[in-house]
């Protein structure tokens, strides 16, 4: 299973979290966004990472309703090799991104309202590599803390593999996992002192719940075949 945790600001947090196990790192690259950073910014975080692991996990920008080449622009600056859209591109934009940057993955984030919401994701499967699934808030794209009603998502099997968000926290991932069966997750909020500042002890706690995970529901649904939960 992929364990991104999105938000990332801070070097020395980035390594840390890395090496709690997460396959993945987030930064937001919308400026109107309290856990904006710029490329430069990015770019320490990636080189504060443990030797070895630069190249292993995924650093993935998130934009929203921005220019393709700013997208572009943000991703050889920062070093990033995947791409989550989180505004109202469509799926002809999601394929001139995909066209542009041919070998970074894209990764296209949805809210969910309700279970009719769910119809929307088909016709972005084959414009992308992945899905995101986020809990829907009339004003702010994410990192809002609400939850999707997760029983919406139980039967939920698209072509291309998804991601889990929306309000998940180290004191609900388990009850998140007996219920639906995404193919990762994505923390932000869930696991903060303050928008951008992660709560250490609280990743550790994630990644706990996680190995308990597995050792109650299977080794192969738990474990992701980048970076095992050890």
């Amino acid at each position: 299973m992929r364990v991104k945790i999105c938000g990332i600001t801070k070097p020395d947090q980035g390594r840390s979290i890395a090496q709690f196990g997460a396959t993945a790192l987030g930064f937001i690259c919308v400026p109107s966004s309290p856990r904006y950073v710029t490329p430069e910014q990015i770019r320490e975080v990636v080189s504060a990472l443990p030797d070895g692991t630069d190249s292993s996990i995924d650093r993935v920008g998130v934009f929203a309703n921005a220019a393709v080449e700013e997208i572009c622009r943000v991703v050889v600056a920062g070093g990033l090799n995947a791409v989550q859209l989180h505004g109202h591109e469509s799926p002809q934009m999601c394929q001139q991104i995909r066209a542009a940057l041919p070998t970074v993955e894209l990764i296209k984030a949805l809210r969910i309202r309700d279970a009719d919401a769910l119809q929307q994701t088909t016709v972005y499967e084959t414009a992308v590599d992945a899905l995101l699934l986020d809990a829907y808030h009339p004003n702010l794209l994410g990192g809002t803390g609400h939850t999707i009603d997760w029983s919406t998502l139980q039967s939920f099997r698209p072509c291309c593999p998804w991601l889990l968000a929306g309000g998940l926290t180290p004191d609900n991932i388990q009850i998140a996992l007996q219920l639906v069966r995404p193919d990762g997750i994505d923390l932000s909020s869930g696991v903060e002192v303050a928008p951008g500042d992660k709560d250490l002890r609280q990743v550790e706690r994630l990644f706990e719940q996680l190995r308990n995970c597995r050792d109650r529901f299977g080794h192969d649904r738990f474990v992701s075949p980048k970076q095992p939960i050890s």
